[in-house]
């Protein structure tokens, strides 16, 4: 499995307008196995992400898709800067 692990720098006041947003995209992307956010702070207004895929090719397939960019382009005006993401290679995993 292959994917993403990001992080959502969240202009102040925009963290249900992203929310609302992120809930209401409906597209799952062909190959996704599951996607999760995290609100790692009770009181923290930044967001992580992991989007887990079944091979590299079906991660760069959606971030190459149109319908992934403008659902980016829609996410950029809630959010301070590009998220950062760390892309990689999911080595140990566990179902349950």
């Amino acid at each position: 499995m292959y994917g993403t692990i990001f992080n959502l720098d969240v202009k102040d006041g925009h963290k249900e307008s992203l929310l609302n947003i992120m809930q209401q995209n409906d597209r799952v992307p062909e190959g996704m196995v599951a996607w999760f956010l995290m609100n790692p702070s009770d009181e923290g207004k930044d967001l992580i992400g992991v989007a887990v895929f079944k091979n590299k090719e079906s991660h760069l397939a959606n971030a190459e898709n149109p319908d992934q960019h403008d659902y980016f382009v829609e996410m950029m005006k809630h959010l301070n800067s590009e998220p950062t993401w760390t892309d990689g290679e999911y080595v140990i995993g566990e179902i349950s």
